[in-house]
C-alpha cells in the first residue's frame, strides 16, 4: 500500500542561479544555474527538468521544458545545469530534480518565484565562492 512506501526528505542538495562574472563570455546576457551536491557521497542517475512560466510584458509566457542528465555527481561539487537569459529572470523558474542515493530514488521541485532572481536576494553560494540566489 502507498502508506508503506517511505517518504524521505531531500537534504544537502541545492540549486543556485548566479550572474556570470564580467570576464565570462556573454556576461551581459546570461546567468547560470548550478546543481550543488553538498553531501559527503556522490549521487547517481541525476535528472533535471527545467522550465519557466509567468507573465512577461503583460503576456502569459512559458519557456521550453529542458532535460539534463548526469550518471554521477561527485560529493561536495557543483555542476552547471544551464544558462538563463536575463530576459526571462522575471518569470518563475522551476527545476525538478530526481536522483538515486543509497539505492533510494529521491525527487524535489525547486521554484524561483517570479522576481526572486535579483541582487537583493543574493547570498554566498557554497563551493562556488560567488553570490547568487540559492534554494536548498
Amino acid at each position: 500500500m502507498i502508506k508503506d512506501i517511505p517518504v524521505r526528505k531531500v537534504e544537502n542538495l541545492a540549486i543556485a542561479v548566479v550572474p556570470r562574472l564580467e570576464h565570462e563570455e556573454d556576461h551581459e546576457f546570461f546567468w547560470d544555474t548550478y546543481l550543488i551536491n553538498l553531501k559527503e557521497e556522490p549521487i547517481y542517475s541525476v535528472l533535471v527538468n527545467s522550465r519557466g512560466y509567468g507573465i512577461l510584458e503583460g503576456e502569459q509566457r512559458k519557456t521550453s521544458t529542458l532535460r539534463y542528465f548526469w550518471d554521477k555527481i561527485e560529493p561536495k561539487s557543483a555542476v552547471r545545469v544551464e544558462p538563463v537569459q536575463k530576459s526571462v529572470l522575471q518569470l518563475a523558474n522551476e527545476y525538478w530534480i530526481s536522483f538515486s542515493y543509497h539505492n533510494y530514488l529521491y525527487d524535489k521541485k525547486y521554484v524561483f518565484v517570479a522576481g526572486s532572481l535579483e541582487s537583493a536576494n543574493f547570498t554566498e553560494i557554497p563551493l562556488l565562492q560567488r553570490k547568487g540566489v540559492m534554494i536548498r
